[in-house]
């Protein structure tokens, strides 16, 4: 077979660990190197409800005989498995006559540990299905499943009318419709498990035994861990998928852009183990049979580490742009059907200053569109409105300023002001005028007290 003819023997068993593991089979682990430094890859498959065993040979040869494929007959009996089990000879090359009739055997007489052969055919068959590269052994991500980008059962820009329930003084109603684009971002799902177990003459001193679940964006590049939420919407929307019909969606949104998966499975699988070799490396402090304290570097071996899932899916990112006169306000999030996470709220926040969140109270200001905080949002002294002090002009009357849309209402107010009586006048500052007859109420009666009436 002169494909895979570049790959070594342990690189060929790797491969096909990954084989199995988009074949669909579970718990995909390559065993320990036995004496003569080959690796089996271990497996297992529910059938019927019933758990089993699967003990797999990899034979990077061009012809693999019967004695290999009874060997692994043997291998499999003496296999610690709390159920039933059975084998698998995969090699790139053929099998002779006497093994195919072994393994042939084997079925024909109901043996408790059938033996099933892979010659190269089969595995070309295989990488078709799959999407393996034979020529480098690389598999390659075959998908075209997205995450929902909007929620059916709602108009597509609902979640910006929801965000703008939140501003004081604007309807939804008289909101203009958002400029509404996606984009399907690759991602992996990468599901591992690391045992791995530190000894030193006194004995086990670190040990780890976790199973880890990390989502990466797998765009062109160094794959990206995503934030925490962001892995959580994904992995528990994983099973509510829809096929990418980009033209489907093009009547939906007014731009749809796809992004491709910028690696291999293969070399997601490569990082993948890498960063956990990284994470789970650390220094131990111990003492010694001579009461000596060491400090020893844990750091698991790559065979540690097995991957049991890598699984891809397309991300919507969904981002609205809501034009209001002066400004433009982005909205920006990873859907999942009704779920979401917010990437970028520019509706809750003031244009003026750096306060945001949805937990500050912010005033739509009419007179050019602004959404400020409370500290920039006024109101306007002729129409009694808000308006916003970016956009407002202003002139002091009885010692405090005051707010107006434009000159015209300035002007106005200005005439209204003149024609006002003076105690009207000087309600145009309530605390100044409060406290004005406060401190006449106090001279009088300090010029009673001094008179001595009281």
């Amino acid at each position: 077979m002169a494909v895979l003819d570049d790959l070594s023997g342990f690189e060929f068993e790797d491969v096909i660990e990954d084989v199995f593991r988009n074949l669909g089979y579970e718990n995909v682990r390559q065993a320990d190197r036995t004496a003569d430094e080959g690796r089996d890859v271990i497996m297992e498959e529910v059938v019927d409800g019933t758990r089993r065993a699967i003990i797999v040979e990899c034979k990077h040869t061009g012809t693999v005989g019967r004695p290999v494929v009874q060997k692994l007959h043997s291998a499999i009996a003496t296999f610690d498995f709390d159920g039933p089990k059975r084998g698998m000879v995969v090699t790139t090359g053929r099998f002779t006559n006497p093994a195919q009739e072994y393994a042939h055997r084997l079925q024909q007489n109901d043996d408790p540990h059938p033996i099933e052969l892979l010659d190269g055919e089969d595995l070309r068959e295989i990488a078709d299905e799959i999407g393996l590269d034979l020529y480098n052994g690389r598999i390659e991500i075959l998908c075209d499943e997205t995450l929902r980008p909007y929620d059916p059962a709602a108009d597509v820009d609902a979640p910006v009318e929801e965000a703008f329930r939140d501003i004081e003084n604007i309807e939804s109603a008289d909101l203009p419709e958002p400029h509404s684009a996606v984009t399907f971002r690759p991602v992996v799902a990468v599901t591992a498990d690391t045992n791995a177990v530190f000894e030193t003459s006194v004995g086990v001193i670190h040990r780890v035994n976790e199973r880890t679940r990390f989502v990466v964006h797998a765009e062109r590049g160094q794959p990206q861990v995503v934030d925490e939420d962001v892995a959580t919407l994904v992995t528990e929307n994983l099973h509510a998928t829809v096929d990418l019909d980009a033209e489907k969606f093009a009547e939906v949104f007014d731009d749809v852009e796809e992004n491709r998966f910028g690696q291999t499975q293969t070399e997601y699988k490569e990082w993948a183990v890498e960063r956990l070799q990284q994470h789970h490396t650390t220094t131990v402090t111990y003492t010694g049979d001579n009461n000596v304290t060491y400090n020893k570097t844990c750091e698991p071996n790559r065979s540690d580490i097995s991957v049991q899932s890598i699984e891809p899916v397309y991300l919507p990112e969904v981002r609205h742009t809501t034009d209001l006169q002066e400004y433009t306000y982005p909205y920006e999030y990873y859907a999942a059907g009704p779920s979401r996470v917010t990437a970028e709220d520019g509706i809750h926040r003031c244009v003026h200053c750096d306060t945001s969140g949805v937990d500050e109270p912010y005033t739509y200001c009419p007179n050019c569109g602004a959404i400020a905080c409370d500290s920039h949002s006024k109101t306007e002294r002729l129409e009694q409105e808000p308006v916003c002090t970016g956009c407002a002009v202003t002139e002091r009357f009885a010692l405090k300023t005051k707010y107006f849309y434009d000159e015209q209402n300035l002007k106005a107010f200005r005439e209204e002001y003149a024609a006002m009586p003076l105690h009207e006048k000087a309600m145009e500052n309530k605390l100044l005028a409060g406290g004005s007859v406060v401190a006449a109420l106090l001279a009088v009666i300090v010029l009673l007290v001094g008179g001595g009436i009281i």
